[in-house]
């Protein structure tokens, strides 16, 4: 490229200098600025990059010189991202089992982007204390957008659904047996994605794990069924009745729990959960629960402290759950 060519771009290399190189610890001195314009074929004074810096500012691009460090300098001052933010970002796609370890690289390498060179190494340090057992569907990411195209246009789709066998493979469920519903919403869950949907063969809402949905199809020649049972299900509430995202008939049950659970209770069930006092020391509540082995696990797993007083035949369904494991 022609050195008359590189002068018209000295404007964006001196923001992405300033970006990738600068925060308020490491302020960058004129002279190693015109030194790096140098470097890109582009020679500059000290009188043009004060009028560069000023059109900058200007433009609501925010650089500040700082004389506190290195004999002073200038930096940018204010980012899209704080770096307390992106480290939320990478903690988030680190832990986030559909995304792959491959894209999961991917990505944080995007997130340093937004912060210094010099802050882009705490971010890299936050992911090698963060292990996860991560997706290995590379495709995860065509698929949730074939089924955001499909809620935006209202169509239904269909998929063939996998599961793991001892090869530890992923094969399609139902001997290969498309599913055809109605997505409506994805949903974030214990570490997992869901898409949640219409099935018009069973007429009920279910969901699916988008780490296990093969290609997806969307169906441009049809509408949507389920909007009056999508809107009767409240979102809010739908994953932690499910427990764990596994499906059972839908009970409100009765559970007594001493005072000290209540933590564990409002993190399971959420803050509008009702409370009821039993006694100084006990409460109870009374919730919509999916009735299911995941339910009855957790119930297990807090032990003799959380008493599931009703309905009766919920709790005799419990008594046998804990009877079949006592027999294994």
């Amino acid at each position: 490229m022609a050195r008359s060519e590189n002068q018209k771009l000295k404007l964006l290399y001196i923001v992405k200098i300033l970006m990738e190189e600068t925060d308020i610890e490491h302020p960058m001195s004129m002279q190693t600025l015109i030194d790096k314009l140098a470097a890109n074929n582009i020679k500059a004074e000290r009188k043009s990059i004060y009028n560069d810096i000023s059109y900058l500012k200007e433009f609501d691009i925010n650089i500040e010189y700082n004389n506190q460090y290195r004999n002073g300098g200038y930096y940018i001052a204010d980012r899209n991202f704080e770096l307390p933010e992106c480290k939320l970002l990478v903690d988030a796609v680190s832990a986030s089992r559909f995304i792959t370890a491959a894209k999961s690289k991917e990505l944080i390498k995007k997130i340093e982007g937004l912060v210094s060179k010099y802050d882009a190494v705490n971010l890299q340090r936050q992911v090698y204390t963060m292990e996860r057992i991560k997706s290995q569907n590379s495709g995860i990411y065509y698929r949730i957008d074939d089924i955001h195209k499909a809620i935006r246009q209202n169509n239904p789709i269909n998929f063939p659904y996998m599961e793991w066998n001892l090869e530890k493979k992923l094969v399609p469920r139902r001997d290969g047996k498309k599913y055809k519903i109605s997505p409506w919403a994805l949903l974030w869950n214990d570490e997992n994605y869901y898409l949640i949907g219409y099935d018009s063969e069973d007429a009920i809402i279910k969901h699916f794990r988008v780490d296990k949905i093969g290609p997806v199809k969307i169906l441009e020649e049809e509408k949507r069924e389920g909007e009056a049972a999508f809107k009767k299900c409240d979102m809010s509430m739908y994953s932690s009745k499910t427990f764990g995202m596994y499906g059972g008939k839908e009970e409100i049950v009765t559970i007594q729990f001493p005072n000290e659970l209540v933590g564990v209770v409002l993190d399971r069930f959420g803050k509008d959960v009702s409370l009821q006092k039993k006694s100084g020391k006990d409460f109870a509540i009374h919730v919509k629960v999916a009735v299911s082995g995941q339910f009855f696990g957790w119930l297990a797993g807090i032990g003799k402290d959380a008493k599931l007083l009703a309905p009766e035949h919920v709790r005799d369904q419990y008594r046998k759950y804990l009877m079949d494991i006592l027999e294994v």
